[in-house]
């Protein structure tokens, strides 16, 4: 409806210019266009800042470098908040802090695709839900981080688990949830303290039983899957409407023809940025034949999935994602809670990472994000009894790499390679194992929990005084 009042608004204002210009006496220049204005700064922008860092190797670790390889006895070095060096031969240069990790491991900082930290904080009271603004299925114009709380004390639960970086996305009620936000897992008092610099935008989509039953019980659209379907695109074709006259305006204030900006439409805005390929789509989705349709609702307006996340029947196309690129993120134990998760298995990412489909292991929770090393534990076990030996140096990434490219910032953090944001953890065992614990971790080479040090051990102000959680 907005579409179709600015797109008549549009041609009145059309018809308004062709009749000052009828009015002009020939061969009468036209008045000059006024000067394009600067484009306006990008709102909200990420403040982060990288804490002070100390130049430091880690050496003797095992080292799992997120890339598929695996080095023993080997070095990591890092210096001005990056990856220097990973090796087994690596010098390390007088003044560095030395870190003994002779029986411990290193891996990059953990990374959860799918967190709802901040948005659903702890404690769970109606106060803090902030997360669904589930009033109607078409949100896109609302954005997670204008919801998230930096005080939620599961951030620093899940420091504890090694995350270093986390996708925080809008619930899964709507048809479109509303933008997603990556974020540093640092303390922070304003949310874009938190903010991942120079991370893109995501958008949050849902199909299936959320949106059909949230909307369906309340005699509106959509009540079906096929009604969920028409929303979509009809959804999308009004977002490529909008585009288009953005489009034509932006030309001709490039040409000094000023003219009147159409009115922004902040849903809008949102989808017609996913057609240009600015903003990644995140589309929570469990059943193989919804993953399959939605590819086609991609193929047919033009954008492209970043990521199918819940997926639990993902297996069953596994061909279908690798043709078009498409990540996956899921869990390894989580099985039967409603229809569509009833044909969910175990082995589920170690058949997707056989058949090179780009695997995320995700939380989607506050407890399951302090043991995702342990969840992707689980998944590596049942491959293997199901005859699939996925490697632990290729399993690591489905918790570091693969979701950073899941959120657009693989070529920053994910991996231990020099160039990179320091993100990194000290295990006390293989990470792989349920003894494992999170010694020390690094963000961009600062040192934000030791647990040696109960300095590093960060409360919030909420926490502060309160009688829970305390040590």
């Amino acid at each position: 409806m907005r579409a179709a009042l600015l797109g008549t608004t549009l041609a009145l204002l059309a018809g308004c210019a062709a009749d000052a210009s009828s009015a002009r006496p020939a061969n009468t220049p036209p008045p000059p266009a006024e000067p394009a204005a600067a484009p306006a700064p990008a709102p909200f922008a990420s403040t982060y800042q990288p804490r002070p860092a100390a130049d430091t190797a880690i050496v003797g670790a095992s080292i799992l470098t997120g890339t598929g390889t695996r080095i023993d006895n080997g070095t990591v070095l890092m210096a001005a908040g990056k990856i220097i060096a990973v090796g087994a031969d690596v010098a390390v240069p007088l003044g560095a802090r030395v870190i003994d990790g002779r029986g411990k491991w290193v891996t990059p900082g953990i990374i959860d695709a799918h967190s709802h930290l901040g948005v659903f904080p702890a404690p769970g009271v109606q106060g803090h839900a902030d997360g669904n603004e589930n009033i109607d299925p078409y949100t896109a114009h609302v954005w997670a981080e204008h919801s998230i709380w930096p005080q939620d004390p599961v951030f620093t639960k899940a420091r504890a688990g090694g995350v270093t970086s986390l996708l925080i996305l809008p619930g899964s009620a709507n048809l479109f949830g509303g933008r997603g936000v990556s974020v540093k897992n640092v303390p922070a008092v304003t949310v874009q303290q938190m903010k991942f610099p120079g991370a893109p935008y995501t958008l949050k989509m849902a199909c299936g039983e959320n949106p059909k039953g949230r909307y369906g019980s309340r005699g509106r659209a959509p009540a079906t899957r096929m009604g969920e379907v028409a929303g979509f695109r009809r959804a999308w074709i009004d977002a490529a409407e909008y585009g288009r006259k953005v489009d034509a305006y932006e030309k001709k204030r490039a040409r000094g023809e000023g003219g009147e900006a159409p009115k922004r439409d902040l849903g809008l805005e949102t989808l017609a940025g996913v057609l240009k390929g600015d903003i990644l789509v995140q589309n929570h989705c469990y059943r193989a034949d919804e993953m399959a349709v939605m590819l086609d609702v991609g193929h047919e307006f033009g954008y492209k999935t970043r990521a199918f996340h819940h997926a639990v029947e993902a297996y069953k196309i596994a061909d279908l994602l690798v043709a078009d690129d498409v990540c996956v993120a899921t869990w390894a134990t989580r099985w039967g809670f409603k229809m569509e998760a009833y044909d969910a298995i175990e082995e589920n990412a170690a058949i997707l990472s056989k058949a090179g489909v780009c695997v995320a292991i995700h939380s989607d929770e506050q407890r399951l994000i302090q043991r995702l090393n342990v969840e992707s534990a689980v998944a590596i076990a049942a491959g293997r009894r199901a005859g699939i030996d996925i490697p632990q140096e290729e399993a690591i990434k489905w918790i570091t790499l693969n979701p950073a490219k899941i959120m657009g910032i693989a070529d920053k953090t994910g991996s231990l390679e020099p160039g990179k944001m320091a993100d990194v953890v000290l295990w006390s065992k293989n990470p792989f194992s349920v003894y494992a614990i999170a010694e020390k971790v690094f963000i961009d080479g600062a040192l934000v929990l030791d647990t040696s040090d109960p300095a590093t051990r960060y409360r919030s102000d909420f926490e502060i005084g309160q009688p829970v959680g305390e040590e």
